[in-house]
C-alpha cells in the first residue's frame, strides 16, 4: 500500500462532498506529473490524505481510500466539461483519474502551518512542490499526520 496527498478546493469538491457521495472519481487533474502518479502509481487500496486548498484554512481535512486505479478521465472527452481536452482521444487519452472512497473526516483541518513546523514532515513533497495536486506521502509522514490530527 502507498500513501498520497490529493489537493482539492473544498467549495468545488471537498471532504464533505466525498462523505456525502461515499465514492467518487478524482477527476479534473491537469498537471502532467500528477497525471503520471494517477496513471502509473496510485493503486486500489492506497490511502489518501485529502488536502483543502484555496480556502480560509488550508490543510489536511480527512482520509480516503483508492477503490479503482487509474483510468482515462471521461471529462477530457466531453466538450461541455471544464476539463475537456480536444487533443485527447479514446485511443490516446491524455488525462487519468482514480476512484476514491470516503474513510474519515477530521474534526478540524490539520493546518499547513502545523505541517510546515513539524520536523518529521519537513521533507514532504507538499512542502517542496507546493503546486502539485497529487503527491506521494511516506508511511512515516502519514503516521505522523495521524498523530497530529484531531478526531
Amino acid at each position: 500500500m502507498n500513501y498520497w496527498l490529493f489537493k482539492t478546493e473544498p467549495d468545488v469538491f471537498g471532504i464533505e462532498h466525498l462523505r456525502k457521495d461515499k465514492v467518487a472519481p478524482w477527476d479534473g487533474v491537469r498537471n502532467y506529473t500528477a497525471r503520471n502518479f494517477l496513471r502509473d502509481d496510485v493503486k486500489a487500496g492506497d490511502e489518501v490524505l485529502i488536502y483543502h486548498s484555496s480556502c480560509k484554512i488550508t490543510g489536511i481535512a480527512g482520509i480516503a481510500t483508492v477503490t479503482k486505479a487509474g483510468y482515462p478521465d471521461p471529462a477530457q472527452f466531453n466538450p461541455e466539461s471544464d476539463y475537456y481536452d480536444p487533443k485527447a482521444t479514446q485511443d490516446t487519452p491524455r488525462w487519468f483519474c482514480v476512484d476514491v472512497a470516503f474513510k474519515e473526516q477530521f474534526s478540524s483541518v490539520l493546518p499547513l502551518k502545523t505541517i510546515k513546523t513539524t520536523e518529521a514532515l519537513s521533507e514532504m513533497v507538499l512542502l517542496k512542490q507546493s503546486r502539485l495536486s497529487v503527491s506521494p506521502v511516506t508511511k512515516a509522514e502519514f503516521q505522523t499526520i495521524l498523530k497530529l490530527i484531531t478526531r
